[in-house]
């Protein structure tokens, strides 16, 4: 029987991915500490429904591009398997709650990670993301019965009760607190999860063989570093949480790591110059292990989409330049899928000697993210190794 699920970093070459769907993707129905508003699509405040039809269309032309661009290098490419649910705003529920629509599969990186070969649904703190494994339980499931070496996993299911959540969070960010209470509350890690449950979203998570660098983000708690680090140490694998300096950015709600911090190959990391890496102990861990720390290119493209789920504001659309300029996906140590109109960020990786892949997508981004999020590496040609030797 075959091997299929091996990935134990972010660079090795790459044999097998997930490419997730653009289509089914829907402004989500609020719920606790979430709103994503986009008024001048249609969706004032409170309300919820299908991407707009032409705009889907235009996004799943350039995903399909690039799943063809993925197969004509050799890489085999499954597809998420909408479930029903995507495609209507249905309700759905558990005993504690009920969301009144799901938010899409567009992103299944999000909501999983693969760690060599161990898969793992992450315990994500979006009610409207929390059937979202249903998409992808078919491909594992196959992966399971012909692979006898795939470790196949799941966090503790969150009950994503009112507990999970500070109350008032957003009402205080937007209109109660002043600027030297939220850039306390980025230093210390204090965004609006409370620490009922462990939550945390595989895209914060940043791999390189026996180390993992976890942002902490507003969807991630301790609790959910603590049972990564705890299941992570018994593979003999080092968590390392990652606090990222948001006061210039004036960002009171980041998520996931893959923005701000991208390994591109052994001895290179290159970091966000906007969002700099505050728990400098992590930089001089980098370092004191030869690896070259630079600062991205600033981005080049300016986005215009009143309809999407990266928004702005309390009117929502998706406006102006982004660093999800880095979010990319490498083919190989040096290879790299980049967004095509990141002019900027091509030519600084092309001088670094690194081969660049151009990838039209900025209509699929405001479905939740760029290539490295509607991606999951399912096979790379890497093994356990150890990056980070000096320990010292």
């Amino acid at each position: 029987m075959a091997k299929i699920v091996n990935s134990w970093d972010e660079w090795a070459p790459l044999k097998h991915t997930i490419v997730g769907r653009v289509r089914g993707t829907q402004i989500p129905a609020p719920e606790p500490n979430w709103e994503y508003p986009a008024v001048k699509a249609g969706f004032p405040l409170g309300t919820w429904g299908m991407f707009p039809e032409e705009q889907t269309a235009r996004a799943e032309e350039q995903q399909e591009n690039f799943v063809k661009i993925l197969e004509k290098r050799g890489i085999k490419v499954d597809r998420v398997e909408l479930h029903d649910v995507m495609l209507k705003p249905i309700p759905v529920s558990t005993p504690d709650w009920t969301q009144l629509n799901m938010r899409g599969i567009s992103c299944p990186r999000d909501m999983f990670i693969v760690v060599g070969n161990e898969i793992i649904e992450s315990a994500g703190c979006h009610r409207s993301r929390w059937y979202e494994y249903l998409n992808l339980r078919p491909l594992f499931q196959r992966y399971f019965k012909e692979d006898p070496d795939f470790l196949w996993n799941a966090a503790p299911k969150p009950r994503l009760t009112e507990k999970s959540y500070k109350k008032n969070f957003d009402y205080n960010v937007n209109y109660v607190w002043d600027d030297a209470t939220k850039e306390n509350m980025i230093t210390n890690w204090d965004y609006q999860l409370t620490e009922e449950e462990p939550l945390w979203d595989g895209a914060d998570g940043a791999r390189a063989g026996k180390d993992i660098f976890w942002k902490c983000s507003a969807v991630c708690n301790r609790a959910g570093q603590d049972w990564l680090r705890r299941h992570f140490a018994s593979r003999g694998i080092r968590l390392h949480p990652v606090i990222f300096d948001y006061r210039k950015l004036k960002v009171w709600k980041p998520w996931h790591i893959d923005c701000e911090f991208t390994m591109v190959r052994p001895g290179l990391l290159i970091t966000n110059p906007a969002a700099p890496i505050y728990n400098r102990e992590v930089v001089e861990y980098f370092k004191k292990n030869d690896w070259e720390v630079i600062e991205a290119a600033y981005p080049s493209h300016d986005y215009n989409a009143d309809c999407s789920l990266i928004t702005g504001g309390t009117v929502g659309g998706f406006y102006g330049k982004s660093w999800i300029s880095m979010n990319t996906f490498a083919l190989g140590p040096n290879t790299i899928c980049v967004e095509a109109h990141e002019t900027a960020y091509i030519e600084q990786l092309d001088k670094l000697g690194i081969e660049v892949v151009p990838v039209p997508y900025e209509h699929v981004v405001p479905y939740g993210g760029s290539l490295h999020c509607t991606t999951l590496d399912i096979y790379r040609e890497s093994q356990f190794e150890d990056y980070f030797p000096n320990q010292n």
